[in-house]
């Protein structure tokens, strides 16, 4: 892997003098127990942060019936820098309804239309891959995190019957592709721990099969990459790349593509790097508060075991300090949990014999292990 520092392009503007305030919303099942361990790390880190703890989670639903608040999204907007959060989903809430409208309430209320997924391997001995090594295995995913599949659009009819008919739009605006493909190129243009020499950037679609949706992708595609000549710029469909993280994940860089597609290769990139346990991930507006979350979902059936791997959290956090300006405590918080994981003191699902908080007592050691002099 490249030792040029990296250089985070989407975060906040500087605010010299004043406390961050960050909004955490630990969520459902294992979601309290990892941000509980992650938030040991602030502490230690030494920036202090105002930090606030919401309730939206099932166990809040059940009570009160509300999901995600009148007058939430403005309050986070205008009040907060940043959201912690934590995991939702639990069956004892039907259909979803609190994840989906405080996750997706979040996302497109807030406009986070980066979804930032690093797929960098931190220990070789994690990889399923044979020979592959950490400088093969570290890339950049970029989803768009608002349109697509996900904005809901369609509906069924003559539902629970033989003629049942459902259907699902797939939502794509110029505005909206064009901005994740200028974050891209955003992203490749600054220091980002790349293994190439050269910036790549590869666009995935698959404008073969779907030629009005995707062919607005390539087109726009297009017109972005020739305005960054010295930008190594590529494009594969979606099948195909889905072949090369596995085969050739040492080609990759910088991968933009689309919600639905993003949500897939970003998971197929998770285990190659170890898992949804070391999966961390930000929703990003550039600029203005956003939201960390690690990728693992609540796994309600760990949850209150002292099962749950704590990993992913750290390195969420991490991504969370590059967004408030503080790189360096991202590195410090990264460089924390790759010595954790060299050391072994990991959970079970990464091969070790750790509970959740032995695990972090690992990461919390190699974090405030006085540097040699």
């Amino acid at each position: 892997m490249s030792s040029t520092q990296t250089v985070y392009p989407f975060g906040l503007p500087a605010a010299p003098g004043r406390k961050r305030r960050i909004a955490v919303i630990a969520g459902d099942g294992i979601g309290p127990e990892v941000v509980a361990q992650a938030l040991r790390a602030v502490e230690p880190l030494g920036i202090p942060l105002e930090i606030v703890h919401f309730p939206w989670s099932a166990d809040h639903y059940l009570k009160t019936k509300e999901t995600l608040p009148s007058g939430a999204l403005a309050d986070l907007r205008d009040n907060f820098d940043a959201i912690f959060f934590g995991a939702l989903g639990d069956p004892r809430v039907p259909d979803g309804v609190v994840a989906r409208d405080v996750l997706l309430g979040l996302r497109f209320g807030l406009d986070l239309y980066i979804n930032l997924r690093p797929v960098q391997l931190l220990s070789e001995k994690l990889c399923p891959i044979k020979g592959k090594t950490r400088r093969d295995v570290n890339f950049w995913v970029l989803r768009e995190n608002t349109e697509g599949p996900y904005v809901q659009m369609g509906g069924s009819f003559k539902r629970d019957t033989p003629d049942e008919v459902a259907i699902s739009e797939d939502l794509n605006t110029r505005k909206g592709v064009e901005r994740i493909i200028a974050a891209a190129y955003a992203l490749a243009n600054v220091p980002h721990g790349s293994s190439h020499s050269t910036p790549r950037v590869c666009m995935v679609d698959k404008a073969n099969a779907l030629p009005h949706a995707h062919g607005l992708w390539q087109r726009t595609f297009k017109a972005v990459a020739a305005t960054h000549p010295s930008v190594q710029s590529s494009h594969l469909f979606v099948d195909v790349a889905a072949m090369e993280f596995v085969r050739t994940p040492e080609r990759f860089d910088v991968v933009v593509t689309s919600n639905l597609f993003g949500d897939i290769l970003t998971d197929l990139g998770a285990a190659i790097c170890g898992g949804l346990g070391v999966a961390a991930s930000g929703n990003i507006h550039p600029g203005r508060c956003s939201l960390f979350e690690p990728v693992h979902g609540s796994a309600p059936d760990i949850a209150g075991k002292g099962l749950a791997n704590p990993l992913a959290a750290f390195l969420t956090l991490a991504m969370m300090y590059d967004h408030l300006g503080e790189s360096a405590c991202g590195d410090r918080l990264r460089h924390a949990v790759e010595v954790a994981l060299q050391s072994g003191r990991v959970t079970r699902d990464l091969g070790g014999a750790c509970s959740t908080a032995e695990c972090g007592d690992a990461v919390l050691a190699a974090l405030t292990k006085p540097t040699p002099s």
